[in-house]
């Protein structure tokens, strides 16, 4: 039977690892987020970065494209629907702040221990090279 991973989870960690080992933090090392399942199957993530710049602005769409774009670049956010297989959960996105993932299936191989759940990307690659992101999670 698939673990249950519903609930609310917030981020410990989202780590890069490099082709060669190294470990860089995409947000930095005090990034928050939450990671909602919900028992229906539905789903919905948010990492942030600790210390965005603020716009000069009370309109969330206000601002210079220079201005709404360093705010927004330490943001990563998306919703779909889930599905648990075995160690691995796949994310239907519906709608992602990354618009090359609206739409697409996002597999996440996973590992549960000590009540941290452990999502990986499979292996990509960047214009650095070869990276797994490794996001840590616990309830």
């Amino acid at each position: 039977m698939p673990i249950d991973l519903s609930g609310v989870w917030k981020l410990v960690a989202w780590r890069r690892i490099g082709g060669d080992g190294a470990v860089s933090h995409p947000l930095g090392d005090d990034a928050t987020g939450m990671l909602v399942y919900s028992a229906d199957g539905r789903m919905a993530v948010q990492l942030v970065a600790a210390d965005r710049p603020k716009l000069d602005t009370g309109d969330p769409l206000g601002g210079s494209a220079e201005e709404r774009a360093a705010a927004y670049s330490g943001c990563l956010a998306y919703f779909g629907r889930y599905e648990v297989r075995e160690d691995t959960v796949v994310h239907w996105v519906d709608a992602c702040l990354y618009p090359n993932w609206s739409g697409a299936e996002q597999v996440r191989p996973f590992t549960y221990d000590d009540n941290q759940l452990v999502l990986r990307t499979p292996p990509m690659e960047t214009a650095t090279g070869t990276v797994v992101n490794e996001l840590a999670w616990a309830r």
